[in-house]
């Protein structure tokens, strides 16, 4: 990856494990064929590092000490979030440029951008004030 290149994720939330119900066979091949074109086309422009969707199952923990396990990882969210592309783009208006041509947003999908950062800066502010002065 280009030093000068910034790094951001795109996150792909829809309503549901069945936001494809309605489709019928056809429109579900015509689906996947858009997104594997719109795939194809970023990462032979270097722009998609990789890409993946998700998987159905899985667990939500929180609370304290993680004392707090939920399965599924939409079990009491409204949305599910499907899957991510790292892209590696110089802007945050050019992953953004990208994400509005995600095929599944007629579908009712959303897509967040998120810039993925070198260092949490949580963790920045904590090793500055450790620094000698």
């Amino acid at each position: 990856m280009n030093p000068d290149t910034t790094s951001y994720l795109l996150l792909f939330r829809n309503a549901g494990p069945d936001v494809h119900a309605h489709l019928t066979p056809a429109q579900r091949e015509e689906m996947t064929k858009k997104w594997n074109d719109w795939v194809q086309a970023l990462s032979d422009r270097g722009q998609v590092a990789h890409a993946s969707p998700l998987g159905l199952e899985g667990r939500v923990v929180s609370g304290g000490k993680g004392e707090r396990v939920s399965d599924g990882p939409y079990a009491e969210g409204k949305e599910v979030v499907g899957g991510y592309f790292f892209l590696t783009v110089d802007t945050l208006a050019e992953a953004t440029e990208i994400a509005k041509q995600c095929p599944g947003l007629p579908l009712g999908l959303t897509v967040e951008v998120r810039p993925v950062l070198a260092a949490s800066a949580v963790l920045e502010g904590v090793r500055a004030k450790s620094l000698p002065t």
